[in-house]
């Protein structure tokens, strides 16, 4: 007897009305009860020729309506789970050949530097000669960068960290660090022949910049903000317009908002108003204070660990509003801090749906009202998923 599939788990499996599985399924494929699958309407020819065997993508077989559909998917799925219900925005999805932040691995093999994604649940390198979600300017750099570790001498398995800044591509090779003055000219040979703006190693010690003719940002809420080797970036422009977006529709026009976990300020600088801006990782703060000041924006940024540190109750109820990007772990101290505070609202940033549901739980426990979640699918084709929400509620009268 065959069944169809009705939706696609959250590892990317497709899933009959009876629980039957079946890899790179979709939902209107065919399930036979030999386990053979039969492509549906919703069942596209995968675009890339790397497509399963390269752990970058996991959803290519999807077309656009259901990758869609997966995404907004995930998110009730994890609000369920917590007994949570909220309107969902229409999910936005970022467009192929739109990453400009990734992270691919690099390792030499039978005497050739391989440059690529794992393969799914394995530690070996697919060497890419095509790439369907990276901006072609960073594509473009996969072929020469071979090149360049091979002459370099490249020998040990490394991580190559690539990222599109407002000058050009910005490169950040781990696990290596080559000497001398042959090393150094071929690195701004390879530099000054690809447009590359900046070009660092790191063999432990932390980044040790070879190239940069001028100093590298990347362009937020308007404002040039230097850029550190290895930054977190949202992954796309587009993705990160839709964060920005939600974000500020979620806030309204606050007088005062803390921005908590906020990076290099991509909400700070995007908020109207005072922003008080917290982030743990120090260059990045370091970063935006220097932006603000130099473009007199109303910022004021600290360096706070706030998993070690979340900001109190008194220390909330200052602010109109907050704004939340954490990591995947979430923020469940932080969360559980802003559940008792009096905010006239919240916008939450989440790049997992679980850890985003855990939390919020904690705060409708606590009288918030979730009002709607935007998810988003930025990471095309990939079973990540991220989303904004925003949760309100009327300062107590006591």
């Amino acid at each position: 007897m065959s069944d169809i599939i009705i939706r696609v788990a959250a590892r990317g499996d497709g899933v009959t009305a009876n629980g039957r599985h079946a890899a790179f399924a979709a939902p209107g494929d065919t399930l036979s009860e030999d386990g053979r699958v039969t492509p549906g309407p919703h069942h596209q020819t995968p675009p890339c020729g790397h497509f399963p065997r390269c752990g970058g993508c996991q959803l290519q077989h999807l077309d656009d309506e259901s990758y869609a559909g997966f995404v907004t998917d995930r998110v009730a799925s994890a609000l369920d789970a917590q007994g949570l219900t909220a309107p969902l925005r229409p999910t936005h999805v970022s467009p192929p050949h739109s990453r400009r932040r990734a992270t691919l691995h690099a390792e030499l093999k039978g005497g050739r530097v391989l440059i690529g994604f794992s393969e799914e649940k394995s530690h070996a390198i697919v060497d890419l000669a095509e790439c369907h979600i990276l901006d072609p300017q960073l594509f473009a750099l996969v072929a020469p960068l071979r090149t360049l570790l091979q002459r370099l001498g490249f020998k040990r398995r490394g991580d190559i960290h690539l990222t599109l800044a407002d000058q050009g591509a910005d490169v950040l090779v781990t696990g290596f660090s080559p000497d001398g003055l042959e090393a150094a000219e071929a690195i701004i040979g390879f530099c000054q022949r690809h447009g590359v703006a900046r070009f660092a190693v790191d063999d432990g010690l932390g980044p040790e910049t070879r190239w940069e003719p001028e100093p590298v940002t990347v362009t937020l809420g308007g404002v040039g903000v230097p850029l550190p080797p290895g930054s977190f970036l949202q992954a796309t422009r587009d993705g990160e317009a839709a964060l920005v977006a939600a974000v500020r529709d979620a806030v309204g026009q606050p007088r005062t908002t803390a921005d908590l976990f906020a990076g290099l300020g991509t909400f700070a600088l995007a908020l109207p108003g005072k922003v008080y801006a917290a982030e743990g990782a120090r260059d990045a703060i370091l970063s935006l204070k220097g932006a603000a000041n130099a473009t007199g924006r109303m910022v004021f940024a600290e360096h706070r660990d706030l998993y070690r540190r979340p900001l109190t109750k008194a220390e909330l109820d200052r602010f109109d509003a907050i704004v939340l990007d954490p990591p995947r772990a979430g923020a469940r101290d932080q969360a559980e801090a802003l559940a008792e505070a009096e905010v006239g609202a919240v916008a939450y940033v989440s790049c997992n749906p679980a850890s985003f549901a855990r939390d919020a739980k904690a705060m409708v426990e606590h009288g918030w009202q979730l009002d709607w979640v935007q998810p988003v699918g930025q990471f095309r084709w990939s079973t990540h998923v991220e989303l904004a929400a925003r949760f309100s509620r009327q300062p107590s009268s006591g």
